[in-house]
């Protein structure tokens, strides 16, 4: 199997590389229309739908066969909930009925303001909880030896 997969790697590779070759000149207006060009999107699409695949499989095989894991993973995707949840509750409020009325002649609404504020507080909570679980145990560290 993994002579196949090096097989498969090298035979690719060299299918990138004759099409490199025969990229057009970025300046030409139709570049995108590019035989080549199509054909390393073509590439590129199988390869990542091979990656996603096999991420997920692999990731889900792990998951079922090791004991404990399944728990595991379910208490984080609440806990990611409950983060998204807490965030948008606090993206809501006057602010972004402000923010959108004075952004609405560029399409801004309500709804995006709110979803671009939870995902900004979602980013800064979990930016704080991997901080923390970075400090903590070196501290802890420092008091214990």
């Amino acid at each position: 199997m993994n002579k196949i997969v090096k097989i498969v790697l090298i035979v690719i590779s060299l299918l990138a590389a004759v099409l490199w070759f025969f990229m057009p000149n970025p300046e030409d207006p139709n570049a995108i229309d590019s035989g080549a060009m199509n054909f390393m999107f073509v590439i590129m699409y199988i390869l990542l739908g091979i990656a996603v695949i096999a991420t997920l499989f692999f990731g889900v095989q792990k998951l079922l066969s090791t004991p404990g894991s399944l728990k595991k993973s379910l208490f984080a995707i609440g806990g990611l909930a409950v983060i998204v949840a807490i965030s948008y509750g606090l993206s809501s409020g006057d602010e972004a009925k402000a923010v959108a009325d004075a952004m609405a002649d560029k399409g801004a609404t309500e709804g995006t303001v709110k979803n671009i504020g939870m995902g900004l507080n979602v980013f800064f909570i979990l930016t704080i909880v991997a901080v923390a679980l970075m400090v903590i145990p070196g501290v802890k560290k420092l008091f214990v030896k």
